[in-house]
């Protein structure tokens, strides 16, 4: 669709995060001013410092400020904004949203709201493909939604099935169905989350398919007719449906199906008179047959790796596309060099099944930033991860002039990647790179399952070492480089050589670690093991030589330690003496897992429950998750009702356990 040219000269970012301080990066590189908006919980953001002007549009809600399109435009009004940009996420797909920018007369800096509603139908976004010729995985589109017919769908395509919500996205309202004994209540499901996330039930049914890559390519296009491809993506390796790791370009793609594939992209693209930047998302078979899955109508959150390796800023390209230009390049002016990998750093417990974290971030050190590794974050030292947006920190990208070379620059970067305060992915992201079928290129959308024994991260535990690295930490001792030498002894002794004990916890109870310092170095015990040292503390990094030298950085707060060695976080405490305590039933106290929304209670009390059971549903940032009984019992009281909003460990259910049990 032809639009006048206009010159940019302010743009709005409708978004938060990392997303928002990104593209306020390229706008203030092109000379154009920012404008940021933010919630109650995001008043001291870093996309909000980093804006020439910030506005409030509501509380901490996405629904009462991010989603609230008239207050956006109310803003982008106030401020005399000639474009907003949308990010990924919130808005960014929001057909409405486009036509009322349209209205007040403000250019949105993404693709007409006509291609939007093409796409933001699964069934309708496959009935166009297939007019195409862009090829669709065996599946029902249709407008029965009735159980039993799309149970009798599910039976002629052949189980398993994968359930998916029309307007989904994200991994929301998704559900696999191995068998059909499980269709209907993975059908249930899958429309309650597609109508809380979406407002809109509609479910289709596609074939799955085993061991699949997914396997995207970023489409460009502009107002004149020109579309392009650049490249693709490999986005395999996923969990709950939602991306960790991306790569480009995607391991062991030969040139033909990746020239077939971007020709098929730009077909897409072109049948729905596409603008702007956009993602083709295609499964890939083990075999190298590829299926359209679905169109992301926006810039996705893994394109870094596509500028990696074209050495081009997508969101520059998207502003001057949105004021009418023709696109940079064309296609044969196109070329890639090396490989780039993207990490998602999350806050999340991975041993807890991804459970989001939330909390403040006390202490986070990042690997320096360079033409090799780059890093989008939204987040600093002392801002808290909350309940009510997405968990992810960070993105971490590194390119390499090889994918072998990539990988280990990745690992190095990990290593370097230091955090505290809440839980993370970090450790679970190293075993993931370390692992030889990541290493091989052998990816696909199960890798995580396939490998979840190999995977699980177990923290490495403290030794003798890690103890004495501990204590000088917390050490109150005069050490070289920790400041004025007298300050706070609270170990010094007059006439004595400065000494002092600091007791941690320990599998069998209190461990001691006798630090004594003179003539400059530190004799330190710890259980048999005795070491002098050369230390150097240098605000939160040891220098150590001596009997066993390294530099390692950490951070204390309080009676807590987190060292951040080469094998990954160790966690140590400082003793307290702690009166007994007996731990609680799991099995009869039902606890949220973390601070989250309750939206679906299962049961009433009083009612009879097997092991197994769903009880109650809590949603904690975009996701759901299904607390079951432990036990056999009946419900002695729900403490909790749809709607309410819990903390992590708040007691939802009461059972009294079956006494056969």
């Amino acid at each position: 669709m032809q639009q006048d040219r206009i010159h940019i000269r302010k743009v709005l970012v409708a978004n938060r995060g990392e997303i928002a301080c990104r593209v306020m990066r390229t706008l203030r590189r092109m000379g154009i001013e920012s404008v940021a908006v933010y919630s109650d919980a995001d008043a001291e953001a870093q996309h909000v410092l980093a804006a020439d002007e910030a506005h409030w549009i509501g509380p901490a809600p996405a629904t009462e400020s991010y989603l609230d399109m008239a207050r956006i435009l109310a803003v982008a009004e106030q401020a005399e904004v000639d474009a907003i940009h949308p990010g990924y996420g919130f808005l960014s797909e929001n057909a409405e949203f486009a036509r009322r920018c349209a209205a007040a007369n403000i250019r949105l800096i993404g693709p007409p709201p006509e291609a939007m509603e093409a796409m933001a139908s699964k069934s309708r976004a496959k009935a166009i493909m297939g007019e195409a010729d862009v090829p669709l995985v065996p599946g029902y589109h249709g407008d029965d939604q009735t159980p039993e017919r799309l149970l009798e769908h599910a039976r002629e395509i052949g189980f398993p099935v994968l359930l998916k919500a029309a307007l989904g996205g994200g991994g929301k309202g998704m559900r696999l169905v191995p068998q059909e004994a499980e269709f209907m209540d993975a059908l249930e499901a899958c429309q309650r989350e597609a109508r809380a996330a979406f407002g809109d039930d509609h479910i289709l049914i596609e074939k799955y398919i085993t061991q699949p890559r997914h396997v995207e390519i970023q489409v460009f296009a502009d107002m004149h007719d020109n579309a392009v491809y650049l490249f693709e993506r490999d986005c395999s390796i996923q969990r709950r449906h939602q991306k960790v790791v991306e790569e480009a370009p995607a391991p062991g793609l030969d040139d033909a199906t990746r020239r077939a594939m971007g020709e098929a992209a730009v077909r897409a693209a072109r049948a729905i008179g596409y603008v702007g930047a956009g993602t083709i998302e295609f499964l890939l078979s083990a075999s190298g047959e590829y299926y359209f899955m679905e169109m992301n109508t926006r810039l996705q959150v893994e394109h870094p790796v596509t500028e990696m390796i074209t050495g081009l800023d997508l969101v520059e390209w998207q502003v001057r596309v949105s004021e009418g230009q023709p696109l940079p390049q064309a296609q044969e002016q196109l070329t890639r060099q090396g490989h780039a990998i993207e990490v998602r750093i999350y806050a999340e417990d991975t041993a807890q099944g991804f459970l989001p974290s939330t909390g403040t971030i006390e202490h986070l050190h990042m690997p320096a930033a360079s033409e090799y590794v780059r890093i989008d974050s939204g987040v600093v030292a002392g801002d808290e991860i909350s309940v009510y947006y997405d968990p992810m920190i960070a993105k971490l990208i590194v390119w390499g002039d090889s994918r072998e070379a990539a990988i280990r620059r990745m690992l190095r970067a990990l290593q370097q990647c230091h955090l505290a305060g809440v839980a993370t992915n970090i450790g679970f992201l190293r075993s993931l790179i370390e692992h030889s079928h990541f290493q091989s290129g052998a990816v696909s959308t199960h890798f995580i399952e396939d490998h979840a024994a190999d995977l699980a991260y177990d923290p490495p535990q403290p030794a003798a070492r890690e103890y004495i690295l501990g204590a000088l930490l917390i050490s109150t001792l005069p050490l070289a480089g920790s400041g004025e030498p007298w300050q706070e002894l609270s170990g010094f002794q007059l006439n004595d050589f400065p000494a002092q004990r600091v007791l941690f916890e320990a599998a069998d109870g209190p461990l001691a670690v006798d630090l004594e310092l003179q003539g400059g170095s530190v004799t330190a015990r710890c259980g048999e093991e005795t070491y002098r040292l050369d230390v150097r503390r240098d605000g939160d990094e040891l220098d150590v030589a001596g009997d066993f030298n390294l530099r390692v950085r950490g951070y204390c707060d309080g009676d807590r330690v987190a060292l951040f060695t080469a094998a990954g976080l160790i966690r140590l405490v400082r003793y307290q003496y702690r009166h007994a305590q007996q731990d609680s039933d799991s099995d009869q106290h039902l606890k949220a897992p973390m601070n989250g929304r309750v939206v679906h209670i299962a049961v009433t009390e009083g009612q009879q429950v097997a092991k197994g059971d769903l009880l109650v549903t809590v949603e904690a940032m975009k996701m759901e998750h299904s607390i079951r009984a432990h036990k056999p019992g009946r419900v002695k009281a729900v403490f909790h009702q749809a709607g309410d909003l819990v903390s992590a460990d708040a007691e939802l259910i009461e059972l009294e356990i079956d006494e056969e049990e």
